[in-house]
């Protein structure tokens, strides 16, 4: 009689060794603990932005521009090592815009950004998220287009320039005001966030009519005189 409880135990740990080898494939990799690890360096930067201190500034530019590298180094692990797993094409994304949205309020609370231009680049955000959860439902999928891409090179870029927030002298000679340079590259990621909002709706609803006309050609007329039969 004893020897049942041992045997039960081991069965359940043989039945538990798939979940955790599928557990720590799926979850603890390389690629995915960089992108829980790019979500964790955000505090740290925001403890750097300091109006009084340019090297503290510099530091935070520093860490911003690194967690942006890393955004690349984990897409470029996933690739190489056939790691792209459902967590990660999950994750990687919403680090991406957990870092730059905790960056753009952060920055608009310290009055460098304007809170209305912070609206639109997160509002943009929210539709275009909710657009893709749609668009997965009808079985449509929306890729990256030029226009968005360009919107986040000079969204990073300009952010990069406001946390450096000091004028520097230029090697050719005069100044470069940092802030002024992020928040003109800022103004022109919100008109290509807008533009770029347009152009996926525009393929979606495009994308949309075409599986729609479709569905209705892959009726055959028997179907439909049967459907015409059976109605009173």
């Amino acid at each position: 009689m004893p020897l049942k409880p041992i045997l039960l135990g081991r069965e359940r740990r043989r039945r538990t060794r798939p979940r955790l080898e599928g557990f720590k494939r799926e979850i603890l990799n390389a690629p995915n603990l960089i992108t829980v690890g790019r979500i964790f360096m955000i505090p740290p930067i925001l403890m750097l932005v300091d109006k009084t201190d340019p090297f503290k500034n510099f530091l935070a530019m520093a860490l911003f521009l690194i967690a942006g590298a890393l955004d690349l180094i984990d897409g470029w692990l996933a690739r190489k090592q056939g790691l792209e797993t459902f967590f990660g094409k999950f994750a990687d994304p919403l680090a991406d815009k957990i870092l730059v949205m905790a960056l753009l309020v952060y920055l608009a609370v310290e009055a460098r950004v304007p809170g209305w231009l912070v609206v639109v680049l997160l509002g943009r955000e929210f539709y275009i998220s909710g657009l893709r959860t749609l668009a997965i439902n009808e079985g449509v999928e929306i890729g990256a287009g030029a226009g968005g891409k360009a919107k986040t090179s000079f969204q990073v870029i300009g952010i990069a320039c406001v946390l450096l927030y000091f004028p520097y002298r230029a090697p050719f000679g005069g100044w470069i005001d940092f802030l002024d340079v992020g928040l003109v590259l800022l103004y022109a990621s919100a008109v290509l966030s807008v533009w770029s909002a347009y152009t996926y709706t525009a393929d979606f609803v495009r994308a949309l009519g075409q599986i729609r006309v479709t569905d209705e050609s892959d009726v055959q007329p028997g179907d439909r005189e049967g459907e015409t039969d059976s109605k009173p």
